[in-house]
């Protein structure tokens, strides 16, 4: 396997941090070495929280005709779209981003079709905020992870060309590295790989908190990981736990796109209603810059979505 070259993302934020300490120590402040060490560990940035909301295609998964390279029926004949029509959605809704979930693409799509998005995307005012794939990393050293990899890979090259500066990562299940721990390490190594690759092409890796993840789990991957081209894709509905807040707080410094959900799981999977105002509250209080990608799970989309796109709006003011 070839040594990582690139700089680790420690040593490139232990930089900007020095820099800022230098800066506060020669206004006659001290910072503490926790202080320094925490802010190493953890995205730097300048101001106050900045977003730009979107919508993932995943939104409207019933009604597109293809779903990971096969072809399929929509839901509702008369509701049903293509990457462009979600394009054209995005306007009418007023989104400034569009998140485009690799499931949905065409089988054959190749470099003219991610060009041709990437065209009207630009034509639209409508930001392509990242694509989305649905890798494992923790499924066992072999053939199977070695396909994952190279899978993940090719689809860091069409993130580049479709000019999305994020891909949604997968790194595995919190059920397969409890039960088989050295998955870890291959994870890791896998993921190493990979972000070598997005660095190269200029793509962001957010590692999602994904396949019942826990937080410490989902910490650990980032710190062993320590690229600078690699964070977390927060998704608020993901953590099923007692204090599902809590894990976001602790893993929104992280974060390099946040997908949020109107609904939540309680560990035994039962649904209830998002506090909305209480994540926008977490995401402006870490000083979160970047996208806030609405990702509409719940019945109706349709119907539903421009309300939650209102109340998500309302959040983040």
């Amino acid at each position: 396997m070839p040594q990582q070259t690139s700089t680790s993302r420690r040593q490139f934020i232990s930089s900007a941090a020095f820099s800022s300490t230098a800066m506060i120590a020669g206004a006659g402040g001290l910072a503490s070495t926790q202080s320094s060490l925490d802010a190493a560990e953890a995205f730097a940035r300048k101001g106050g929280p900045r977003f730009q909301i979107g919508l993932a295609a995943y939104s409207l998964r019933n009604y597109f005709s293809f779903m990971k390279g096969k072809e399929k029926k929509p839901a509702d004949l008369e509701k049903a779209i293509d990457m462009i029509g979600f394009l054209d959605y995005c306007v009418a809704q007023g989104f400034q981003a569009a998140e485009l979930t690799s499931y949905f693409f065409k089988p054959d799509a190749d470099d003219a079709y991610f060009l041709e998005l990437k065209r009207q995307a630009f034509l639209k005012g409508v930001t392509i905020s990242g694509t989305a794939i649905g890798n494992n990393f923790t499924r066992g050293a072999g053939d199977k992870l070695d396909q994952e990899i190279d899978s993940a890979i090719k689809w860091i090259d069409h993130a580049a060309v479709l000019g999305a500066p994020h891909i949604r990562f997968f790194a595995g299940t919190g059920k397969e590295l409890d039960e088989h721990p050295e998955r870890f390490d291959e994870a890791v190594e896998a993921m190493k790989r990979c972000a070598d690759h997005a660095a190269k092409r200029g793509v962001f890796l957010g590692i999602e908190n994904h396949g019942n993840l826990r937080a410490e789990q989902l910490l650990s991957l980032i710190e062993a990981i320590d690229h600078p081209w690699v964070g977390i894709n927060l998704d608020t509905g993901n953590f099923f736990t007692d204090d599902p807040y809590g894990d976001l707080q602790r893993c929104v410094p992280y974060a390099v796109n946040v997908q949020v959900k109107v609904s939540m799981r309680r560990p035994d999977r039962s649904k209830y209603p998002a506090d909305l105002p209480r994540v926008g509250k977490i995401l402006k209080d870490a000083g979160y810059q970047g996208f806030v990608v609405l990702e509409y799970e719940d019945e109706a989309p349709y119907e539903n979505i421009p309300d939650a796109h209102r109340k998500l709006r309302e959040a983040l003011v």
